[in-house]
């Protein structure tokens, strides 16, 4: 018998394996990051950016949207300083911005407190119960709200009645009409700021609050002296918002009086910044001067952008 041998493969017989070259590999990894960010930014530049500089461009000319675009130049803003309708609207924006706004914060601010108490029973159902207002439809809102201040059947007007007081017609003043629609505005925001600061809260160790509490310290230099140095960041981004979102403004004065239309009443007592552009440019089809109030809003946004990151500055300084 003749014995059979097998060759054996030595190591230059073996073929070499495929694998990723490392410049390929390397070059993956740098665009990844950019593949996975890049969405956000194209639908940005295509709903947002473009948008806002187009605006730019049209606060320029005496636009039509069916006829000629003239260039104007700077006359729409000319225009818009000597418009006795943009101070008025602006007055409003800012009167009812205060109105909602400094008594909903504080609200929301004392209601996270309580919610943030260890010893609340169904803690979880009103925390939850909070969000109850932000999801409720602000038509649904403006309806109820329209009830309560009613002149003839409103909740209000019948306490009134019950302390021999005359009823008030809201939306036949100024100031009425801004209470009105600053209680629409507190009742849909207040929770979800609530939510914010209950979120700071938590976040702070109770120990700090114990030790406090050894030093002698009462709950109301506890709330003043730790509460609230704590949930400064917290503050300053839910007054920021709530500022950018009470300068635009628009669905509440525009349902509070539906009979009215985009003025607010006949004396535009509650028009606001965004009403008044919706006028001019959608309902008067003046889209050059309705993008001069636009633009007019943006720089008013900026600057309280710049508040924010003044304010911003000084507490990371305070620290």
């Amino acid at each position: 018998m003749s014995a059979t041998t097998t060759p054996v493969a030595t190591h230059r017989d073996r073929k070499p394996r495929k694998q990723p070259t490392r410049v390929r590999s390397s070059f993956l990894e740098r665009v990844a990051p950019y593949a996975y960010v890049a969405p956000f930014f194209i639908i940005f530049g295509i709903f947002g950016l473009f948008p806002l500089v187009f605006t730019f461009v049209v606060a320029l000319f005496d636009w039509n949207p069916i006829g000629a675009h003239t260039f104007v130049g700077l006359a729409n803003f000319e225009r818009l300083l000597q418009d006795s309708r943009f101070w008025n609207a602006l007055g409003n924006t800012f009167g009812i911005f205060v109105i909602s706004t400094v008594p909903q914060l504080l609200l929301a601010l004392g209601l996270a407190a309580l919610l943030n108490h260890a010893r609340l029973r169904w803690a979880n159902f009103f925390r939850m119960s909070m969000l109850l207002p932000y999801i409720t439809s602000v038509a649904a809102t403006a309806l109820i709200f329209g009830q309560i201040f009613d002149r003839n059947f409103g909740l209000i007007n019948w306490i009134l009645g019950l302390l021999n007081v005359d009823p008030i017609n809201f939306l036949a003043s100024r100031l009425g009409s801004w209470v009105e629609i600053s209680a629409m505005v507190m009742w849909r925001w207040f929770g979800y700021n609530t939510l914010l600061y209950l979120a700071g809260l938590q976040a702070i160790p109770r120990e700090i609050y114990e030790a406090a509490s050894v030093d002698g310290a009462n709950g109301w230099q506890q709330f003043t002296r730790l509460t609230i140095p704590s949930l400064r960041p917290v503050i300053i981004f839910t007054v920021v918002m709530s500022t950018i979102g009470g300068l635009q403004i628009f669905t509440e004065p525009l349902l509070v009086s539906p009979e009215s239309g985009l003025t607010c009443g006949a004396g535009r007592q509650c028009q606001t910044l965004a009403l008044f552009l919706y006028e001019q440019g959608f309902g008067q089809f003046d889209f050059g001067y309705g993008s001069a109030i636009g633009v007019a809003l943006f720089v008013i946004v900026v600057v309280a952008a710049l508040i924010n990151f003044f304010l911003t500055t000084r507490t990371r300084g305070a620290r």
